[in-house]
């Protein structure tokens, strides 16, 4: 059934009309690649395009900022969409890019916590570039991540292209999307690493005045720690161990008196080496879900975000070796609950 641009436009201004629920539960698609020879099948296309645009626009206007990692990854998605789709590629890519946009931009509409972060393979696309892959991942834990989420989200989607590229017409046609994210990796880094606070050199004190005053008491350093281990191959909170967050919250209550001033938090997260996925980073990822998660939760107990920064180390960095004969698998598991970790350091001041 063919659908008028004018029935289009009255079917999106109602959605709008009643809050976008018509938006959270569409499928724009694209025409199959055959019947791209009308014109009447490539205004129809040019139409979607033109919705989801809307949208995006419409987000921003309400309140969302151009700089969002989300909503900057829900616009680079649809501009890639769009590229390919004017280059006359014929394979799922355009499709596919733009359904992953649609889908950021109903979990937005529909303000859904939290949003993915992850960046998705689309149409068996090569993963090329591991380096900047990682430098990606990398802006993603970094303290100055506000300032560089634009550049991040979309120098992940352009890999994401020039993988299909290179899976259709090899390198030569893949290296111009590399440059572009490589481009966008280095000004997201510049960025991020601007957007820290900077050093605050202590004035010279003044001269003693003639009548002594009483001594202030100096800052004392303190150090705080925390362990938060988790349930096997899992990492949302409601699978962190009791005595993980026995942890975490014995940390907390040390902070709960207002007494120290936090100058940075650290988090390392970790695996054990078991993986049965066959997926090599499989660990590494996880380890970095865990570390968000915990983040999220020091956040959520009135920590400040930006003096956090978290690391991911897979099962690279173990503490239970746990070499020896176990009954079953259960046992193994069990054994290496102190691998499957989150690391809190603390740093900070107390005034005696």
């Amino acid at each position: 059934m063919k659908v008028s641009l004018n029935t289009m436009k009255k079917t999106f201004a109602l959605c709008l009309l009643v809050a976008g629920l018509c938006a959270a539960q569409a499928q724009t698609s694209l025409n199959p690649s055959q019947d791209r020879i009308s014109d009447s099948a490539i205004a129809a296309d040019q139409a979607a395009y033109e919705q989801l645009q809307g949208r995006i626009h419409a987000l921003n206007e309400g309140g969302r900022r151009v700089r969002d990692y989300h909503l900057s990854k829900a616009q680079c998605w649809l501009d890639v969409s769009l590229h390919e789709y004017t280059r006359n590629d014929r394979s799922a890519f355009p499709q596919a890019a733009m359904t992953e946009s649609e889908k950021l931009i109903v979990a937005m509409e529909r303000k859904a916590t939290p949003l993915p972060m992850d960046t998705p393979l689309l149409n068996g696309a090569a993963h090329l570039r591991p380096d900047l892959w990682a430098r990606a991942l990398g802006l993603q834990g970094h303290a100055g991540f506000a300032c560089a989420q634009r550049q991040a989200a979309c120098a992940e989607v352009e890999l994401v292209h020039a993988g299909n590229e290179h899976n259709q017409q090899q390198w030569r046609h893949a290296k111009p999307y590399v440059q572009i994210a490589e481009d966008l990796l280095a000004q997201g880094e510049a960025a991020a690493s601007g957007c820290l606070p900077p050093v605050v050199v202590a004035p010279v004190p003044p001269p003693a005045p003639p009548v002594p005053l009483a001594p202030k008491a100096a800052s004392v350093p303190v150090a705080l720690s925390a362990s938060v281990v988790f349930n096997f191959d899992r990492y949302d909170a409601s699978q962190i161990r009791a005595s993980g967050r026995d942890s975490l919250n014995a940390m907390l209550n040390q902070l709960r008196t207002g007494e120290v001033k936090v100058a940075s938090i650290r988090l390392l997260g970790h695996a054990d080496r078991l993986n049965s996925t066959g997926q090599k980073d499989y660990n590494l990822q996880l380890s970095r879900q865990r570390a968000q998660t915990v983040r999220q939760l020091l956040i959520d107990a009135g920590l400040p975000a930006e003096a956090m920064a978290y690391e991911y180390l897979g099962d690279t960095q173990p503490v239970a070796q746990c070499q020896a004969k176990f009954k079953g698998t259960s046992e193994l598991e069990e054994c290496l609950l102190p691998n499957r970790r989150v690391e809190v350091q603390l740093l900070g001041t107390r005034t005696p």
